[in-house]
């Protein structure tokens, strides 16, 4: 419920701000040189980029219950500036999405979904555990 009652960019700046204590979801030293993918001409200037993407991708599994990486690479993918030539639309890189849900794995937020039917092979994507729920709607 408390979730939805706070304005959305309040509550994701609230929700860095809580990630920034849990010692599972620091940034990597390789994270301050590369770019969020290849429509972007420069790194990341913003110091809470790590947090503030965590608590995006945090809220966003709480949203629609299972998203996996190629989920979220399209939404978080912008147009590539080429010039003369028209903009393309170019998917997000996967790294920073991998990593931030690897570690809300260690944390207990996530989980691996168990495999859906009528898809084999595949895995579904993540999705929220309790201890996950309940962090999410205790932010205040």
């Amino acid at each position: 419920m408390a979730v939805y009652d706070i304005d959305a960019q309040e509550y994701n700046l609230k929700l860095a701000e809580s990630l920034k204590k849990i010692p599972e979801f620091n940034q990597p030293e390789w994270s301050i040189f590369i770019k969020t993918g290849p429509a972007k001409e420069r790194p990341i200037e913003d110091p809470d980029f790590w947090h503030k993407r965590a608590a995006s991708i945090l809220k966003q599994i709480y949203k629609n219950k299972i998203l996996g990486v190629n989920k979220f690479r399209t939404k978080y993918g912008s147009k590539k500036n080429r010039g003369y030539a028209p903009e393309k639309f170019r998917r997000a890189g996967g790294k920073i999405i991998r990593t931030i849900l690897q570690q809300s794995d260690k944390a207990g937020f996530t989980e691996i979904a168990k495999a859906i039917k009528g898809v084999k092979g595949r895995k579904p994507g993540r999705q929220l555990t309790e201890k996950g729920k309940e962090f999410l709607e205790g932010i205040k």
